[in-house]
């Protein structure tokens, strides 16, 4: 395959000086988000655009410094282990929420009891499967109890944990939060037209906490899907501020000179599925060990990075960010080899290859470019392009025999934050293998750091051998704004809007 098939090409009109932004005249930022968010309730959505909302409207118990690395306490002051499963935190007086509720133990016990309650339906299960339950001792102290010891407990809770209002929450439910979210956050939520846009205004009365006061006075987000639409808008003006610019978009901005073009590695990885367990047809090609196996050799990831996606990207192996903890990157790997591809699948009963659904959600070119290299070895494709919470759906419901999805972890800096997620028999596991289970469960139990990165380098090696997925990449985010603009990028991919300035 000739790699300039693969390319994305746009055209790109560039000016001869850069535009001066309202944004700066009225502290304000104007972006826009790439795709349609489902709710703003940060339980019922598992996308990035949520979790950038979550961060910015809502508050944790706990804090990651992203550039320390070291937690801080958040909606909590402090917090001790009182045993092997038993988290204890003294929580932060005086703090109200954006509706004027004020903050306390029984809000955290609510939403503690709130989504790990599975009859609700939260979506992103694995980020309080570990939790047994929560205890209220008194107004400002409250304990979570694990189900075993879980010593990743600290980095989910200063992450994707967003405590709600118990008040609030009881009579409106996931439809009144998504339709009018009420957080403790530096931003307050003050228009919604859902999927659509979004008003933050910074919330006077946000406490002292780490995050710090908000930067900007207002955020505004609208979604706008196409990149071309978003790059004219940021020429025009009305946008302040670009994210996950495609790489040959960033390039020719950055060669103007004119604006400030930045390129952050990120926790967000590629990947290939397959229905190895044979959910979606269970005498189905992608049952068999060695189709899989070709599939692995088939496709030229390296070249999809060098081409495509470019920036800090490198190809991985691993089922799990290297950014994270336990995620071992020495492992197996599967050279680019269409013959030995070729080889695989007759050995596997498939001389001729076969035809397979396959499905993805973004980053089109890349899919296209995985389409191609899977043509060469034999294996045609029904290419499905879904708008990620129909896909997300389809695959929990087992129904996905093939697709090129993408996981950010929810910016959690452990590996159970991806292998729980897909590797130990949830709706999204593909491959039910009870080995693996068995190895990831007890690496989420123990607290002996080399006994978790054993046992999790166990689990991944055995992925890898078994081919349940193609691990693929690793993203980077291009950030395009205007040189007055201040705001620095993390390898978490969260932009925080409260970091937001205007020099």
């Amino acid at each position: 395959m000739k790699l300039s098939s693969l390319l994305l090409s746009t055209a790109v009109f560039l000016t001869a000086s850069s535009v001066a932004f309202a944004g700066k005249d009225d502290n304000s930022v104007n972006m826009a988000f790439g795709k349609e968010l489902e709710t703003a309730d940060v339980y019922f959505n598992t996308a990035r655009e949520g979790l950038l909302l979550n961060y910015s409207v809502w508050d944790g118990l706990l804090y990651r410094n992203p550039e320390t690395g070291e937690y801080e306490g958040n909606l909590a002051t402090e917090w001790e282990w009182v045993d092997d499963v038993t988290l204890e935190f003294k929580l932060r007086e005086g703090v109200t929420f954006h509706n004027g509720e004020p903050f306390n133990a029984d809000d955290v016990v609510y939403t503690i009891d709130y989504i790990t309650n599975p009859d609700n339906g939260v979506k992103n299960v694995s980020n309080a499967a570990w939790i047994d339950h929560a205890e209220k001792i008194d107004d400002y102290t409250v304990r979570i109890i694990a189900k075993a010891p879980f010593p990743a407990a600290e980095e989910y809770l200063s992450g994707p944990l967003a405590m709600y209002p118990n008040e609030y929450y009881a009579e409106a439910g996931p439809s009144g939060m998504g339709l009018k979210p009420v957080g403790t956050g530096p931003f307050k939520v003050t228009e919604v037209d859902p999927g659509k846009h979004f008003v933050l205004e910074a919330f006077e009365d946000y406490h002292d906490g780490p995050k710090g006061k908000p930067g900007v006075e207002t955020v505004d987000i609208r979604t706008i899907p196409d990149v071309n639409t978003q790059i004219a808008e940021f020429f025009n003006g009305t946008l302040d501020f670009l994210w996950n610019v495609p790489a040959d978009q960033a390039e020719k901005l950055d060669a103007t000179g004119n604006y400030n073009v930045v390129n952050a590695p990120a926790m967000r990885i590629g990947y290939i599925t397959m229905d190895a367990a044979g959910r979606a047809d269970p005498d189905g090609p992608m049952t068999k060990t060695k189709v899989r196996q070709a599939i692995y050799h088939a496709i030229d990831r390296q070249a999809i990075v060098d081409a495509l996606v470019k920036g800090s990207s490198t190809v991985i192996d691993s089922a799990c960010s290297p950014a994270q903890f336990a995620c071992a990157q020495d492992l197996p790997t599967y050279d680019y080899d269409p013959e030995k591809a070729k080889e695989l699948l007759a050995e596997a009963g498939y001389p001729d290859g076969f035809t397979i659904d396959f499905y993805a959600y973004r980053n089109r070119p890349y899919a296209e470019a995985i389409t191609g290299f899977l043509s060469e070895v034999g294996i045609s494709t029904n290419f499905n392009y879904m708008q990620y919470s129909a896909l997300r759906e389809l695959h929990r419901k087992g129904e996905v025999p093939m697709a090129f999805l993408t996981w950010g972890s929810n910016s959690v800096a452990d590996a159970s934050a991806s292998t729980a997620e897909f590797f130990t028999g949830g709706p999204q596991d593909d491959a039910r293998d009870p080995e693996v289970i068995e190895w990831l469960e007890e690496g989420d139990s123990t607290n002996d750091k080399a006994a978790r990165t054993d046992l999790y380098k166990k689990a991944l090696t055995k992925i890898v051998d078994e081919a349940y997925w193609v691990p693929l990449f690793t993203y980077n985010v291009n950030y395009v704004m205007d040189p007055d603009m201040s705001f620095k990028p993390t390898d978490d991919e969260l932009v925080r809007f409260y970091d937001f300035s205007w020099n």
